[in-house]
């Protein structure tokens, strides 16, 4: 395999051009960078096991867009380059039927959110220029290349209204004041100071700055008259940090923008979940709240295609981010809003109307793999249109009855599929990671079904190494899942990647344990308020039922996992019963007490840990913190691994070098890989491939 390995360092894009100022198309063959040229000219390259350099030479599907006439498939295709450290997005169209994949856009700046232009006639594209990121355009085949806007400080996203006489623009406004505003005189002073909460989110301090959404003239290419519908608003749309334009749409006839936001402030938004979706109309300038008296999280609205309706996903109790994800629709005839789906008991997401108006796509997880379904609004009856080992991610409505979607699974990096809703015929349409694919052995994928403590049946994942033989024993790993509620999927990850630990010789054992969504509500609540309870009890369940296989060698078990999995893994150092001969937590969480105080967004702690540690009559809060990891650390005797990013603002890395120097206090065997520039994940690629060999090389140390 060492010889794959050349691949990352070879895969690096051609550009034939030096910024997004270029204006002719290079017209080169899409493939000329892709995988498949670069093994054709590398025939030494024989070996069939994945290794991090493989992983980081995948090409990543993202931004897939049907165009208005349902014929072209816009896409693009990020591959990462080892050498320069960084990623390059180039966009890409095929035809919906399938066909041969043209690349369009052969030039070095960053470039993202490609979307078609109502009339087809153009693509609309972010591009960065001199540090600012600006809307760019170009004809469908990638000639013509244009700037568009020149808009001070940059922007952040773009839709074109229906009828291509309008945009919205997000973008950052300015409006607290640093210290440097408050005293001109100290114009090189370094400091912040604070007097409320939320002062940095996820990875990033607050810049003083709000994303604000603008509507402005659009004719003949050029952009004008920039209004701002939330002047002076210190709130953000699209809300931080995951919303993107998606969170923002038009009414069909150009006459209302339907918006996400979150009108709290500091404290009050750091202990609450309530977004609203706003109305805005562009003739009178008059916003409403259409959710008003909704406490939980409400976003992602989407009109109907007639304008009609407006339909968004919803989550009832204010505070709790793991909240059942709903549907509801709002009528504007009647002026009245339904809950729809009300007995189905798994969440909702990634809705999109048919042309007729009259259904709904949603995707949603059922045990364990997310599937597409299909809602009649005028009945509320709904059917499962897909079934199998899959995750799809994204839907789109195209041409005689099919559907424009992406999946991926464990074994199967993101492509595009169409799917035939009348016969039920998937066909693959891009195929961007074939020839990476088609050298590769993957392991096998199977379920397992494992009673828990109390007789609960409990879908587990088992990944067996490529190459299996039954007749060896195996070291085997216990995977912890983060979230805590984020299903163990058909995902397929670039770190977390479970062929790629398969490929080391290694069983997988990953459970869907309490506190996952897919298996009903009841199942996926019971984790708040019980960390450290019924939940590892699942864990163990099963790990033990996997090492009475002859395959599993039960003497070589080690447990890994990252966010509530490195909490996990922290737990089960102290109360493991030696089953573990070695540990790897990436960013987990080790003293509850300093955790609810570093964290940025309270409501989960709140929710999730059932209060303050000070509330000493909150048996919920006080049954939480008495399971804290830092507790149990005199119990330590295995080996562990610490893993843990500097920009981690979600679970400071405080959290990990506390626990790492306890280990070494304690005498047990530790080391502490900590990156600087990383938050709570590794997304550089040269960081990335080290986390990957620190990974593997613990692992290998204590149980090979």
């Amino acid at each position: 395999m060492k010889k794959l390995n050349i691949i990352a360092a070879i895969l690096t894009i051609i550009f034939l051009s030096s910024c997004c100022e270029t204006t002719e198309n290079s017209q080169t063959n899409p493939k000329t960078n892709s995988p498949e040229n670069i093994l054709a000219n590398n025939p030494n390259l024989d070996s069939d096991i994945m290794t991090p350099e493989v992983l980081w030479t995948f090409g990543r599907v993202n931004n897939v867009e049907l165009s208005p006439d349902k014929k072209y498939i816009l896409f693009a295709v990020k591959y990462y380059d080892k050498e320069k450290n960084k990623g390059q997005n180039d966009f890409y169209t095929i035809p919906a039927k399938g066909g041969e994949a043209k690349k369009i856009t052969e030039f070095p700046a960053a470039k993202f959110s490609a979307k078609w232009r109502p009339d087809g006639n153009k693509i609309g594209f972010l591009c960065t220029k001199s540090g600012s990121v600006q809307l760019w355009e170009m004809k469908p085949d990638g000639t013509d290349i244009v700037q568009i806007s020149e808009i001070e400080g940059g922007i952040s996203g773009f839709k074109y209204s229906p009828a291509n006489s309008k945009i919205i623009i997000a973008r950052e406004v300015k409006l607290d004041k640093t210290v440097n505003d408050l005293y001109s005189d100290l114009p090189l002073a370094n400091a912040r100071l604070e007097n409320d909460l939320m002062y940095r989110h996820w990875d990033t301090w607050h810049n003083f700055a709000y994303s604000h959404i603008f509507v402005a003239d659009y004719k003949n290419g050029k952009i004008s008259n920039l209004i701002d519908i939330m002047e002076g608003e210190k709130f953000d749309s699209p809300t931080k940090p995951w919303g993107g334009m998606e969170e923002i749409t038009y009414s069909p006839d150009g006459k209302n923008i339907a918006y996400t936001c979150k009108k709290l402030k500091g404290k009050e938004y750091t202990l609450s979940t309530n977004t609203d979706i706003y109305i805005y109309n562009i003739e009178t300038g008059k916003t409403s709240n259409l959710t008003e008296g909704m406490m939980g999280y409400d976003k992602v609205p989407l009109y109907s295609p007639d304008g009609k309706y407006l339909a968004w996903e919803s989550m009832e109790r204010d505070g709790y981010e793991a909240d059942k994800n709903r549907l509801f629709i709002y009528d504007f005839t009647t002026k009245t809003k339904k809950y729809y789906l009300e007995d189905y008991d798994n969440n909702v997401g990634h809705i999109t109307w048919s042309d007729d108006s009259k259904f709904i796509y949603f995707i949603s997880g059922i045990k364990a793999s997310e599937e597409i379904f299909r809602l009649n609004i005028e009945n509320n009856e709904f059917f499962r249109i897909t079934e199998g080992i899959h995750n799809y991610r994204t839907i789109a409505i195209g041409e005689d009855n099919t559907l424009i979607a992406t999946k991926q699974s464990m074994s199967f990096p993101t492509e595009i599929f169409s799917y035939n809703t009348k016969d039920g015929k998937e066909t693959q349409i891009s195929f961007v990671n074939k020839p990476i694919l088609d050298q590769l052995t993957m392991g096998e994928v199977t379920k397992r079904w494992i009673k828990t403590t109390d007789n609960k049946d409990m879908l587990t994942w088992v990944i067996l190494p490529p190459h299996f033989d039954k007749t060896k024993k195996y070291p085997t790993l216990l995977y912890c899942q983060g979230g805590p509620q984020g299903t163990v999927s058909q995902f397929w990850s670039y770190r977390w990647n479970f062929q790629m630990m398969a490929a080391n010789d290694y069983i997988i054992v990953a459970p869907n344990r309490r506190g996952l969504p897919s298996f009903g509500q009841e199942w996926n609540e019971q984790i708040s308020g019980d960390y450290g309870g019924q939940n590892m009890k699942d864990y163990l369940s099963a790990i033990d039922e996997l090492a009475k296989e002859p395959f599993v060698d039960e003497t070589k078990l080690g447990a890994i996992g990252a966010s509530y999995g490195g909490f996990s893994v922290f737990w089960l150092a102290g109360h493991h019963d030696k089953r573990f001969k070695a540990f790897i937590s990436h960013d987990g969480m080790f003293n509850f007490e300093a955790q609810y105080l570093e964290t940025e967004e309270m409501f989960f702690v709140n929710w999730d840990l059932g209060g303050a540690f000070w509330e000493k009559n909150n048996k919920i809060a006080q049954r939480s913190y008495a399971n804290s990891p830092h507790k149990f650390v005199e119990k330590w005797d295995t080996p562990i691994l610490i893993i843990h990013g500097e920009k981690d603002f979600r679970i400071t890395y405080t959290q990990g070098m506390s626990a790492f120097n306890a280990a070494v206090l304690l005498d047990v065997p530790a080391e502490f890989l900590y990156f600087p520039e990383e938050n709570h994940w590794v997304l550089s690629p040269q960081n990335g491939i080290l986390w990957q060999r620190t990974f593997y090389n613990w692992l290998d140390r204590w149980l090979k």
